[in-house]
This record gives C-alpha cells, sequence and structure tokens, in this order.
C-alpha cells in the first residue's frame, strides 16, 4: 500500500497521462516554490517553476498524444520518490527540435526514464527527470523501436559514433543539425 508520498507522486503522473493531461492540476501539487528540472530533454537541462511547471507535459502531449509512464521500480525513502520508468506513447505529433520540426511518423517510442521526486510537506518540492536517450544532444543518439514507412539502411556510422544502440541494427535515421547540436532519430526493424 503506496504511503502519502508515494501517493503523491502516482498522482503526478496520472494528471501527466496522455488521456489525462490535466496540467493546472499537476502544476497544484508543487509548492509555491517547487522545480521540475527536465534533464537530457531536446535543448539539455531546463528548468521550470510556477505556471511553467506543466510546459513538459504540453510539448510531450503535442508530440506523444497517447503519452504513457510505465512505472518499473518504484524506491521510497522518507520523503524521497525515486522511480525506474520508460515513457510511452505514438509519436503522432509535431517533434520540436532546435534545427527545427521533425513531422510525425506513427512510431511507438519507448524512452528510458529515471525520476527523483523530493516532497515538502505534502506538496512537491523538486522533480528532476532525467532521460535515458535524450531526443537530442551532442554525444547521444535517440532510438526508437518501431519502424515507419520508409527505407532501411544496413548500417547508419554516424548514428555509431554518436552511441546509437540501433547502429548494429538494420535501421533508417533522421539527423537534424544546428550548429554543433545535432538530433538523430533512428528507427529500428
Amino acid at each position: 500500500m503506496p504511503n502519502d508520498t508515494e501517493a503523491l507522486v502516482r498522482r503526478a503522473y496520472h494528471l501527466a497521462e496522455g488521456d489525462v493531461l490535466d496540467v493546472q492540476g499537476f502544476i497544484d501539487l508543487f509548492t509555491e516554490d517547487g522545480v521540475f528540472n527536465g534533464i537530457g530533454g531536446v535543448s539539455g537541462q531546463e528548468s521550470y517553476r510556477g505556471a511553467q511547471l506543466g510546459d513538459v507535459l504540453v510539448w510531450m502531449g503535442k508530440f506523444l498524444p497517447d503519452v504513457h509512464r510505465e512505472l518499473h521500480r518504484v524506491n521510497v525513502l522518507g520523503d524521497v520518490v525515486a522511480i525506474e520508468l520508460s515513457i510511452r506513447g505514438t509519436f503522432l505529433g509535431p517533434f520540436e527540435t532546435p534545427g527545427g520540426v521533425i513531422q510525425p511518423t506513427g512510431a511507438k517510442l519507448n524512452i528510458p526514464t529515471a525520476d527523483f521526486w523530493y516532497v515538502r510537506d505534502g506538496k512537491i518540492q523538486e522533480f528532476n527527470c532525467h532521460i535515458g536517450r535524450p531526443p537530442c544532444s551532442q554525444s547521444w543518439a535517440y532510438c526508437r523501436t518501431s519502424r515507419p514507412q520508409s527505407r532501411r539502411l544496413r548500417r547508419n556510422d554516424e548514428a555509431d559514433r554518436q552511441g546509437c544502440s540501433a547502429a548494429q541494427q538494420p535501421h533508417t535515421s533522421r539527423w537534424v543539425t544546428q550548429g554543433r547540436m545535432a538530433c538523430c532519430l533512428c528507427v529500428t526493424r
């Protein structure tokens, strides 16, 4: 049976689901000075406070309208909750990157994530979301596990150099670059 701290965090996940997406309800779970740190997102680390606490929910809801968080392990230690999870959804909306917009493909995404929640007086003080494979960064590639209608490549050496785990499998990729920022969307069979 979840304690009050775990129940609060599970409520936050529920409000962020694609079929619920209650942005104001999510924001209301935070303390007045609460912060949401998105780590490893499109432009690196971003911090959100106040009315901006729901910005990531809105952004994710646009390109993954059926977004769902599958909680694998939940660990509670007092007022701290550490969770290993997967963010899942279908790429149905435009994906905005620093290098431009990538149009939807209908691919199923499964993004490994680790979240850390810090609770104070029954409200969320701090939420740190660590994306396992960031959608865009200078040293990572982002890999999807389903294949839209597109041509296959036998091997993508550029994705391999960027640390793409799909590089050893037949896959397609699309690179978007802006300055030193590179974003790779890889699609395996």
